[in-house]
C-alpha cells in the first residue's frame, strides 16, 4: 500500500479541484439564466461576479508560497473547503448585486486556498518520477467538475423542479462531503518524492540514477525566473488562454441558450467540452512522460486554436465539433503549462513563480469572463468576443515556442 499512497494524493488533489474548480468556476452556470430572469440584470452585470472572484485569487496567488510553508497545505485545503460550503449556503439566500459580489470576494479566497495553485504544488512534492502524468491526474478534477455540476444544476432545477435557491443548499453537501474526506486523506507531502520500485533490480538502479540527475539540477530562485523569457513566455500563454477559455466556458450555457438550445442540451454541451479536457489533461500529461513537454505543448495549442476558429463562424452545426476541439486542446495545455513551470524552474520557488503566473493569468480570465458579456450587452452576439479568442491563441502559439528548460541553462552556466 505504501508504494501506491503517492498515487492517492494524486487523487486527493482530483478532488481538491473537482469540488473547489467545479463548484465555483463552472457550476454555477447552470443558475445563470434563473438569476438573470429573477433579477433583470444584464449579463456583464452577473459576469462581474466571476471577475470579482479571478482577480482577487490572482493578487492573493504570489502570497501562497509563503503560506504553504508556514501552514502546508492540508490545513489550506481543510479551510478553503469548509468556507466553500458556507459561502454554497449563504448564496441560497442572495437578494442583490453587491450581495453576490460579496460572496464571489469569499469565492476568491477559496480559489487560493484550495485551488490550482496548491493542488499542482501538494501533488507535484509526492513525486520526483511521473510527476506529469501525476499532475494530469489532479487537473482532470477541474474538467470533472465542468461535466457533472452544470448538469447537476440543470437536473436539479429542470427534472426535479427546485428553485434556484433550493438546488444550491442540495449542492452545499458537496463541499461538506468532500471536507469529511479530506480531513482522514490529505496529508503532508513525502520529502523527495516518490522512490522507484519494481522486481527488476537492474531497472530500479537506472530509474534511480535518473531521478538523482533530475534533482542535481539547480532550481532557479524566484529573481532569477523573473528575468528568464521563459517565465513570460509561459505568462503570456497561460493569460492568452485563461482569457480564452474562461469567457468561452462562462458564456457558452447562455450561448447555447441563444442559438435555441434547450438547457439540458446547454448543460451537455459544457459536459462535452470539460470531459474532452479530462481527456485530455491525462492523455497530454502521461505523453509528456515520454515526449517532449514543449512538442505537446505547440500540439495542444493548435488543436484548442481550430476549435476556436470553428466555434467563431457562430454555426450551431458545427458547434459541437469547436467544443470538442477547443476542449482537448485546453485539457492538455493546462496539464502543460503547470508542468512546464515545475520542470523549467524546479520547486524550491515554485509556489511565488506559479503564484505570480497566476495573479496575471486570473486576471485576464476574469476579464474574458466580463468582457464576453459586454460584447454581448453592447452588439447581440458572442461573435466579436470568439474572434478576440481565436486571435489570443495564435498569439499564445508564437510565444509557447520561446519556453525553454531553465535548470539546464543555469547548470550550464554554473559549469
Amino acid at each position: 500500500m505504501k508504494r501506491y499512497y503517492p498515487w492517492l494524493m494524486a487523487v486527493m488533489g482530483l478532488l481538491i479541484l473537482l469540488t473547489s474548480n467545479g463548484l465555483i468556476v463552472t457550476g454555477l452556470t447552470a443558475f445563470d439564466e434563473s438569476l438573470l430572469k429573477e433579477f433583470g440584470w444584464t449579463r456583464s452585470e452577473l459576469k462581474m461576479r466571476d471577475l470579482i472572484t479571478l482577480v482577487l485569487a490572482g493578487w492573493l496567488g504570489p502570497f501562497i508560497g509563503v503560506v504553504i510553508d508556514r501552514a502546508g497545505p492540508r490545513k489550506l485545503i481543510l479551510a478553503g473547503i469548509a468556507l466553500l460550503a458556507g459561502l454554497y449556503f449563504a448564496y441560497a439566500y442572495v437578494h442583490s448585486l453587491t450581495q453576490l459580489y460579496l460572496i464571489h470576494v469569499g469565492f476568491g479566497v477559496v480559489l487560493v486556498a484550495a485551488g490550482l495553485t496548491v493542488s499542482v504544488i501538494y501533488v507535484s512534492q509526492w513525486f520526483s518520477l511521473n510527476r506529469g502524468t501525476a499532475i494530469g491526474i489532479a487537473l482532470v478534477g477541474t474538467s470533472m467538475g465542468g461535466m457533472l455540476f452544470p448538469r447537476l444544476g440543470v437536473y436539479l432545477m429542470e427534472t426535479l423542479g427546485m428553485n434556484w435557491r433550493t438546488a444550491f443548499m442540495w449542492e452545499m453537501a458537496i463541499p461538506l462531503t468532500f471536507l469529511v474526506i479530506a480531513y482522514f486523506f490529505v496529508r503532508s507531502p513525502q520529502p523527495g518524492g516518490i522512490k522507484p520500485w519494481g522486481a527488476d533490480k537492474a531497472a530500479a538502479k537506472v530509474i534511480s540514477d535518473a531521478a538523482a540527475n533530475i534533482v542535481t539540477l539547480p532550481d532557479v530562485t524566484y529573481k532569477q525566473a523573473l528575468r528568464t523569457r521563459t517565465f513570460w513566455a509561459l505568462a503570456v500563454v497561460a493569460m492568452a488562454t485563461f482569457f480564452s477559455i474562461m469567457a468561452v466556458s462562462q458564456n457558452l450555457f447562455l450561448h447555447m441558450r441563444d442559438l435555441q438550445f434547450a438547457p439540458a442540451q446547454a448543460g451537455n454541451a459544457l459536459a462535452l467540452m470539460f470531459g474532452l479536457a479530462m481527456v485530455g489533461k491525462f492523455l497530454f500529461g502521461a505523453l509528456a512522460d515520454v515526449v517532449p513537454p514543449k512538442a505537446v505543448f505547440l500540439v495542444n495549442l493548435t488543436i484548442m486554436a481550430t476549435g476556436a476558429f470553428i466555434l467563431a463562424t457562430m454555426r450551431a452545426d458545427l458547434i459541437w465539433y469547436s467544443l470538442i476541439l477547443f476542449g482537448l486542446g485546453w485539457g492538455g495545455l493546462y496539464t502543460m503549462i503547470q508542468l512546464l513551470a515545475v520542470n523549467a524552474f524546479g520547486l524550491s520557488s515554485a509556489g511565488k513563480i506559479l503564484g505570480s503566473v497566476t495573479l496575471l493569468d486570473a486576471t485576464t480570465a476574469g476579464l474574458g469572463i466580463w468582457l464576453a458579456a459586454k460584447i454581448f450587452d453592447l452588439t447581440g452576439s458572442y461573435q466579436p468576443a470568439f474572434q478576440l479568442v481565436f486571435g489570443l491563441i495564435v498569439l499564445a502559439l508564437i510565444m509557447a515556442t520561446l519556453v525553454r528548460d531553465e535548470r539546464i541553462r543555469l547548470a550550464a552556466a554554473a559549469s
